[in-house]
This record gives C-alpha cells, structure tokens and sequence, in this order.
C-alpha cells in the first residue's frame, strides 16, 4: 500500500508531468519570469471555464480578499461579517486595513454561515459581507444575497477552497442598489455569484500551483480596472500611479502550472467526491460520526472530509491514527472570536455556541485525487476499530 497522505501530490505530478515539465521549462528558456504569456493565458482560460467576466491573478489568497477589500474603498471602522469558523486569513486582512471583523455563526451541518445570525449582526457600520465556501461545501448564497440587497452591502466570496464546485440559483449578484441579475438556467460556480470572488493557488487546493497564488473575480468593469491597479502598486500606466496599491503577482512559473491543472480540474473534483462516496458509505450505519452534508443547492468539491464526531475522544482518534500512519487534520482547533489577535475588538466578544461545538468535534480524513481502495478501506477499518471501542 502507498504511504498514506493528506494530499498526495507527487503521484498527482507524475500522472501530468510530461506536460507540466514541458510548460516549466518552455518559460525558463522564455526568461520571462513576471508577467509572462501563460500568466494572461490562465487567466482567460479560467475565466473561461468560471463563466466569469475578469480573473485577476495575484500572489496569494490572502492578497486577494486584501485586494478586493481595498477597492471598496472601506473606511477604518467599517464593520465586515464574516464567519469566526474558517481559516485566518478570512479575517486577518479585515483587521489589516483597520476594518472591525464581525464574526457570526455557521450552519451545523454545512460549516458555512448561518443566514439568521448574518441579519442579526448587520448595523448601520456594516459595508461588506465575507462568506466562506468551507471544505468543499457552498455557502447559502441566495440568501445572502438577498440580505446583502436589501442592506446596501458588497459580497465577497472567499472561495478559496470550493473552486469548480457549482451552485444551482437564479441569483446573481448586481451594484449595491441596482436591479438584480438573472442567471440562466446553468449552474453558476462558486466564487461568482457575489460582487467579487477570491481563490487560493496553495499547493494542497483542489486547484494548486506548485508555491504560492491566488485571483480575484468580477463581472463588474470597473471594481476589475481597479483591482488590477491596486495589484500592480496603484498603477494602470507604468510609473503613473493613481492610488494606493500594492505589489501581488502570480508568477508566469505557477501560472504555467496552472494552465495544465486546471484542464484536469473537473476530474480532481470527480476524484475527490469518489473518496467522500467511500467515506460516507463506510461510516453511514454508525450513530457516532455525522459525514459531511451536501446540500441541494451546490456541488460539494471536498477540499477537505470533515466528520463531526459525538462522544469520541477526538484526540485518541488522532493519536490511535498517527500510530498506523494514517495522518487527520483538525480545521480548524480555534475559530476566529477566541484568537489573540481579535481579542480587543468589542465585535470579537460574541457568543457563537455551534462555532465552539464544531471546533470540539471536526476531524477531516485524508482526501485526494490518488487514493486508492486499499488506503481508503484501511483507514475506514481503522476510524471505526477506534470509535466501536
């Protein structure tokens, strides 16, 4: 049996590595490092295959919620809501341009923001709305988009880890004030419902470059004119610069990486919800896991499989794994309302009960696009000898 891994990507590599071997060392002799052809010719191919108006490539996810963020133009103080249940840098960048977080509870069964406590926070400081796409698994975009409607607020889709996945909605996002936008009857992907999207290129992402990446998304002109100039230090013409930016480039290396993995996105995804068919099916007759929800208004794209657990000692089950290789991650062990770094923030003295709940109970299992059925029985057998005890 092959070592068992949380992502496996060195047998990912080698299935495409003629290809990516070939594109990695076409833009060496090319010596065009920053700003190369493939950089443009990911971006048009993944706005292509979005069905989105502009892709702004920059150099992380966290640059691009910064980005985004920043052409809002957001004064200090101005409240943002987003879930305390997700990754730091949801909220980090909220705190770095002097913005007030605002944290609200997540649904138990999707991990993603609760509507009814997102109305609940809005006052009349409120200007933007962050929604997470977590581990896979959409948030509930029609509704929040109706709240953001009918509040005057922007949504920005944190979409970092539910690349591919579609949504089924007839909604879509339009200016604060306008008329609202119908889609046709298709799904829309995730990351473009909202005003603008934002991903993540990190390397263990359902869609990963090899080092650091990340891109914005719009089908407004203007917010992408701007968001361009505040990626390339403030300026649409060479040394002319018209505001405040910064320096975040998706280097023409990566974005040549890009170009190969995105043609076999689909098929990652594919792969992905094969493991979590597994899963499901292996752990369904036991009371004590709950397997991830899929709701019916999106595709799950399992960035991560994520159990809760009821009355089992999580960390016996992560050292009784590790003792059989089988490696597990908790995401995410302290949410946002109880991190140092918020804790003088009046917004960050929240109660947030099914928050706390989750970040006692998660689990996620490896999962990714080489497993096999020897190594997915294997830690099948292994989850339940623990929690049959």
């Amino acid at each position: 049996m092959h070592p068992i891994q949380m992502v496996d990507l060195k047998r990912q590599y080698h299935k495409i590595k003629k290809e990516v071997d070939e594109a990695v060392l076409n833009v060496i002799e090319s010596t065009a490092f920053i700003n190369g052809k493939p950089v443009q010719e990911f971006a048009i191919n993944l706005s292509s295959y979005l069905g989105i108006r502009h892709v702004i490539p920059c150099a992380n996810g966290t640059d691009a919620l910064q980005i985004a963020m920043m052409a809002l133009d957001l004064k200090p103080g101005d409240e943002v809501i987003t879930p305390s249940f997700t990754f730091i840098a949801t909220t980090e960048v909220i705190a770095l341009l002097r913005l007030t977080p605002v944290f609200v509870e997540v649904d138990q069964k999707t991990f993603c923001m609760d509507p009814k406590a997102l109305e609940k926070a809005i006052t009349p400081r409120t200007k933007a709305i962050v929604p997470v796409h977590l581990y896979g698994h959409a948030a509930p975009l029609d509704e929040i988009l109706t709240i953001a409607e009918n509040h005057n607020l922007v949504v920005i889709e944190d979409n970092a880890q539910a690349i591919g996945g579609d949504y089924f909605s007839k909604k879509i996002a339009s200016p604060p004030s306008a008329d609202r936008r119908i889609a046709s009857a298709p799904p829309r992907k995730t990351g473009t419902l909202g005003h603008i999207g934002t991903t993540s290129f990190f390397p263990s992402k359902n869609l990963g470059a090899y080092g650091d990446g990340g891109a914005i998304f719009t089908d407004d002109d203007a917010l992408a004119d701007k968001m361009k100039m505040i990626a390339n230090h403030g300026q649409r013409k060479r040394y002319y610069y018209e505001m405040v930016g910064c320096n975040s480039r998706l280097d023409t290396l990566q974005a040549a990486v890009l170009n190969i993995k995105l043609k076999h996105l689909d098929e990652y995804i594919r792969a992905r919800q094969a493991v979590a068919d597994f899963y499901d099916n292996a752990f369904a007759d036991n009371p004590t896991i709950v397997t991830p929800h899929r709701a019916s208004y999106c595709t799950h794209v399992f960035h991560q499989y994520t159990l809760v657990l009821n009355d089992v000692d999580r960390d016996g089950l992560v050292a009784f794994l590790a003792e059989h290789k089988i490696p597990s991650m908790i995401y995410y062990p302290v949410p946002g309302h109880h991190q140092q770094m918020f804790s003088h923030y009046e917004t960050a003295n929240v109660s947030l009960p099914v928050t706390d709940w989750l970040t006692e109970r998660v689990i996620s299992l490896p999962i990714h696009t080489e497993m096999d059925k020897e190594q997915l029985e294997f830690i099948a057998s292994k989850v339940l000898e623990f929690v049959n005890r």
